[in-house]
């Protein structure tokens, strides 16, 4: 296979995979597999993951959505816990790594368009997200309840009143609170019920003052 070819087939997706490849040319995968590797080396791709690739961004002809490639690269799988609040404007740091959650084990990659981290959910645990337009693409996006009950649940430790006002939380306006509270009755734990309670009710004091 000619580079040109190459673009020609897949060009217009920004990123693709060796199977795609494969299936599309009808050439051997393992000779397939060394002249993209050859071409990553050359700087005509570059490597996303083992068997994943992007063209470089000046002769893209699309240009890749890092959120996007955050579902595709470790699939299934879907944005949450810090990426999502950020996203929703809950926290107000802008966050840096597409944090996203799989039932598939635990991994991380870096590359050209950005740092991607999975965290493994159990399948009970594994619902809460929708399809988001984000940067003009469908994005699998935790909701907001989700995102944060995925947060708690990951991140290992109490969640009290301290530790919850050190995440800064605002634009609470997003989160519906029986949303929040039946997906938390949805994980089966106690730790999880008592954090949402939590939130809840220090959402419910900082009203209460605003009005005073």
């Amino acid at each position: 296979m000619k580079y040109g070819d190459l673009t020609e087939l897949l060009g217009k997706q920004g990123f693709f995979d060796l199977a795609s490849v494969v299936q599309l040319s009808g050439e051997r995968r393992e000779t397939l597999r060394i002249q993209l590797s050859r071409w990553c080396q050359s700087g005509k791709l570059c490597p996303l993951r083992r068997g994943m690739y992007a063209f470089p961004e000046k002769g893209a002809a699309v240009r890749i959505n890092p959120a996007l490639l955050a579902n595709r690269m470790y699939a299934p799988s879907y944005v949450s816990t810090y990426w999502a609040l950020g996203f929703y404007g809950l926290i107000p740091e802008k966050v840096v790594t597409y944090t996203c959650v799989t039932q598939r084990v635990t991994r991380s990659f870096k590359n050209t368009l950005g740092a991607f981290q999975y965290r493994t959910l159990k399948e009970i645990a594994f619902f809460g997200y929708r399809l988001q337009e984000i940067n003009g693409d469908n994005v699998f996006i935790a909701r907001p309840e989700k995102a944060l009950l995925d947060l708690w649940h990951l991140e290992k430790g109490r969640w009290d009143e301290s530790r919850m006002a050190g995440m800064r939380f605002q634009n609470k306006g997003v989160v519906n609170e029986e949303v929040l509270r039946d997906y938390a009755k949805r994980f089966d734990s106690p730790r999880l019920n008592k954090a949402a309670a939590l939130w809840v009710s220090m959402k419910d004091d900082e009203e209460g003052a605003i009005e005073l």
